[in-house]
């Protein structure tokens, strides 16, 4: 390994915007933050389902007239009978 090519690995200190610190060990003494563990929507159970330009709204729109209107009737293909091949064994 060569000398003297590393960073310095020290004790540090991150701070979050909600007011928590935590402290660790890396190349940098002081790092801010705008979301950790004790504020971060995921890990406080508080997250929000964004519904950006109403697609929430659309599908269930869609699936409302899905379920009142009645399915159109298919139109049933003739079956054909598979042909029977003329080779002799």
């Amino acid at each position: 390994m060569k000398q003297k090519i590393h960073p310095k690995y020290s004790p540090a200190t991150i701070k979050c915007a909600c007011g928590n610190e935590i402290k660790t060990a890396s190349t940098k003494e002081k790092m801010e933050v705008d979301l950790c563990s004790m504020c971060h929507p995921f890990y406080t159970g508080k997250q929000k389902l964004v519904d950006t330009g109403g697609r929430v709204e659309r599908f269930k729109k869609r699936l409302a007239k899905r379920k009142t209107t009645k399915p159109k009737a298919k139109a049933k293909k003739a079956k054909t009978k598979p042909k029977k091949s003329t080779k002799k064994s």
